[in-house]
């Protein structure tokens, strides 16, 4: 039964690094106007209080990641997770938002009333069982992209004969000690070239088994240049100036690798040999793809190569023929011996948080919608969906995506009407997903809950910052492609 029911004008489903960005510009651009949050965890983050294994940092330069209209003020290039969490909740606090967030709910359903012209959330609060109704005019979704609940775990043969610790960084136990123990990682993404030299300081050994490999490049941790201008020029002027060269280095680099495959894959691989030395294997480091057919994977000051080169780390590329009580024998008959396995293969998409969607009783299927501007659904009124870039600091568009939602609700107030909706009337729909210019295997899981691509913008998602800017700071809210009902 219901517990209560409440009313905002503009409710944010997720308190994370989004929801909280949004939030932000809200109360900005409009102190008077009351919206809340509803938040699953208890805590504010996200996915930065969601994730808790060793060395979880950004893999996202900071001054790009961190919100447009409130600086990051350390020099750290790639940030741990905590120091993430405490600038997210401290963004919150100094903006007055965290006062807005409800804990503990768990959005189930939402769904549109034309008659009434406002949203109805159904929110389940998990630690009694009660549910909550939400009501609102403007919904706005900033769940992320993955499944909260569990990371993706492939079906391993004989992976419950292993006696030993098994662990997905998704639900990585708390003072866990791995100190003295053989661990073998699987995985080859961000959370694997995280796990290894995070562990490898205190592990007997930490073995990296990948069935294929990523490519991984190095950066400074600490952004020197910023350091020596800090000296001499204001910080705000210098937070402009790197944001802006960071942001432009981004582009280039995604721009060089699609016009220029070979070789991108060449100044790449070149930068690993350098840090691996002669003799290691760089077929532990040449993926079979393109660069930029999946995400880069950073790695501060080289640490990666730097656990290999000590020989506290190895790389062994190889297929799972089974585990065994004591590790893992591969295909090709070698046997890696383990006391913990940690399983980094990913994550399980989900769009929405899992939510039902529905407009006048009928649920609507993402994967049977396409994007508007990236930032609303077709057909769909008063909802924005908040997704970032895959291809550059997820927060880029964040912070695009509220500023265009404060543009919209401007321009409502501006015409007198209260309700957005936009309209294809092209038949623009393909088959391709949102995200499918990825091949990463978290990414084609998620085929069938992503929204799908249009032929032509606003239906398509372009991935491009430079192009959102214009699209969402300036181009005219009245595009004739958006209608706002009577």
């Amino acid at each position: 039964m219901d517990m209560t029911t409440n009313r905002a004008t503009v409710l944010i489903i997720g308190a994370g690094l989004s929801g909280i960005g949004v939030a932000c510009r809200l109360r900005r651009e409009f102190p008077d106007r009351d919206f809340a949050i509803l938040e699953r965890r208890e805590a504010i983050g996200g996915t930065w209080d969601l994730f808790r294994y060793p060395g979880i940092r950004s893999d996202s330069d900071m001054f790009s990641f961190g919100y447009e209209f409130r600086p990051w003020d350390e020099l750290k290039v790639l940030a741990d997770g905590a120091s993430i969490r405490e600038y997210v909740a401290a963004t919150a606090a100094e903006y007055g938002v965290d006062r807005a967030i409800h804990h503990g709910l768990k959005v189930l359903a939402a769904d549109w009333s034309s008659e009434r012209r406002e949203w109805t959330v159904t929110a389940l609060r998990e630690a009694t069982g009660e549910s909550e109704t939400w009501t609102c005019s403007f919904l706005v979704t900033c769940t992320g992209y993955y499944d909260h609940d569990r990371g993706h775990l492939p079906d391993f043969p004989g992976i419950e004969s292993f006696e030993g610790v098994r662990i997905h960084p998704q639900q990585w136990p708390e003072d866990f000690d791995h100190a003295g123990r053989k661990v073998v990682v699987i995985g080859s993404g961000a959370t694997a070239v995280t796990l290894v030299p995070a562990m490898a300081g205190t592990a007997e050994h930490v073995t990296m088994l990948q069935r294929s490999p990523s490519y991984v490049f190095s950066l400074p941790s600490i952004d020197r240049i910023t350091a020596v201008q800090r000296a001499f020029l204001p910080h705000g002027l210098v937070h402009r100036m790197t944001r802006a060269r960071n942001i432009r280095m981004q582009r280039v680099l995604f721009r060089t690798a699609r016009r220029f495959p070979g070789a991108v894959r060449r100044l790449l691989l070149a930068g690993v040999r350098r840090r691996v030395g002669k003799d290691f294997d760089m077929a532990h480091f040449s993926p079979r793809y393109d660069p930029w057919d999946e995400r880069l994977c950073a790695v501060p000051d080289g640490d990666l190569f730097t656990a290999l080169r000590s020989g506290r780390a190895s790389v062994v590329t190889d297929t799972i023929e089974t585990f065994t009580p004591t590790g893992i024998r591969l295909a090709s008959g070698r046997e890696l011996a383990a006391d913990v396995v940690v399983t980094a293969t990913g994550l399980e998409l989900q769009a929405l948080g899992g939510a039902r969607i529905s407009v006048d009783g009928e649920v609507r299927d993402l994967h049977e919608v396409c994007t508007y501007k990236s930032v609303m659904l077709e057909g769909i009124p008063n909802l924005a969906w908040v997704f970032g870039y895959t291809n550059a600091s997820w927060t880029l568009k964040v912070d695009l995506a509220a500023a265009y939602l404060v543009r919209l609700l401007r321009h409502l107030d501006t015409i007198g009407r209260t309700v957005a909706v936009p309209v294809d009337r092209g038949a623009n729909a393909t088959g391709d997903g949102v995200v499918d210019s990825l091949s990463s295997g978290y990414i084609q899981r998620a085929k069938h809950v992503m929204p799908r691509q249009g032929r032509d913008f606003p239906w398509r998602m372009v991935m491009d910052y430079k192009h959102d800017r214009k699209v969402l700071l300036s181009d005219p809210v009245d595009d004739g492609v958006l209608e706002f009902p009577a």
